[in-house]
């Protein structure tokens, strides 16, 4: 965790130090407010043809995104950095706490079109960060599963993204995240695929058995809310154990800390074909249809309203 200072005069002015180094740029004029959270976006580098209302518009709609999931912005005050390069492209985001909050960098390009950023996805993972204390090196798999596994979600609570879609993009992408030969557990093997898409599972599986075993009346959204009031964003640094039993304690049920005991050091295989079969999902072709008789079709529509 990296902590930044920063100031602004009257003509928006932003300085920002960060391991060292000092940014002058100019600010937005009007911060972003939400969700009891203030947001100040920073443009690093000055290009009078760059789309800064839909940059803006982006943000904003990310913000609502990760504020309708958790109930509340995640942090006070965040500040975000847009680095300005050639192109249509959006990519390259960093996510770090700070003493009030956190900063997000990202990189976006000088002609990003509105539909570029109406699809992107980068800015909700990015935010996501903000709502998990930092944990151990060993751990990094959680923090980027569960913005992998919450960022579609998020968008789909607003209605910028279609429930279909998700478990679309669920049933093709989770694959990547199931152990492989020589595969010792979350914990201890850190490849891409198993910290993105294997923390990605996990919460999945978290997802689904916790609804499980509250009769769908709680699910992984509460145990991150949980964590979330008990102060853990990602200006805090927290051990992994700390995190589950926080998280396990908003739900009544210790189902993340059983799945962590069983997936931590060990591959923990998991059937995907069967777990799709009973929440209804069945892959057909470039899309899935949904069953509704299916014996989790329920657990499915609580992770995933269905408009």
């Amino acid at each position: 965790m990296v902590s930044s200072g920063f100031c602004f005069g009257r003509v928006f002015l932003i300085c920002l130090f960060l391991s060292g180094g000092i940014f002058l740029s100019e600010a937005s004029a009007s911060p972003i407010k939400m969700g009891g959270g203030r947001i100040d976006v920073v443009f690093l580098g000055n290009d009078p043809g760059f789309p800064r209302a839909l940059a803006l518009e982006w943000i904003n709609t990310a913000a609502r995104a990760v504020t309708k999931y958790y109930g509340r912005y995640p942090v006070s005050h965040a500040v975000i950095r847009v680095r300005l390069v050639g192109g249509d492209r959006i990519d390259s985001g960093r996510t770090i706490g700070t003493s009030d909050g956190g900063l997000i960098t990202v990189v976006v390009g000088r002609s990003t079109s509105k539909a570029h950023f109406d699809a992107d996805w980068l800015m909700t993972h990015e935010m996501v960060h903000l709502a998990l204390p930092s944990v151990p090196e060993k751990n990094h798999w959680i923090e980027e599963g569960l913005a992998t596994y919450v960022e579609p979600i998020a968008r789909v609570r607003i209605g910028t993204l279609s429930a279909r879609q998700v478990w679309s993009d669920l049933v093709r992408d989770l694959p990547q995240g199931l152990p492989g030969p020589g595969d010792r557990g979350l914990d201890l093997t850190p490849t891409w695929g198993r910290t993105y898409w294997g923390g990605a599972l996990f919460c999945l599986l978290a997802d689904v058995e916790i609804r499980r075993r509250t009769a769908n009346a709680k699910g992984l959204e509460d145990a991150l809310r949980g964590i979330l009031e008990a102060g853990g964003t990602i200006a805090s640094d927290w051990d992994i154990e700390r995190v589950l039993e926080t998280g396990d304690r908003a739900t009544g049920v210790p189902v993340l800390r059983e799945l962590y005991s069983e997936m931590r050091a060990s591959p923990h295989p998991v059937n995907l074909d069967q777990l799709w079969k009973e929440l209804g999902i069945e892959r057909r072709g470039a899309t899935v249809a949904l069953d509704d008789g299916a014996p989790l079709a329920a657990v499915r529509k609580g992770i995933l309203p269905e408009r």
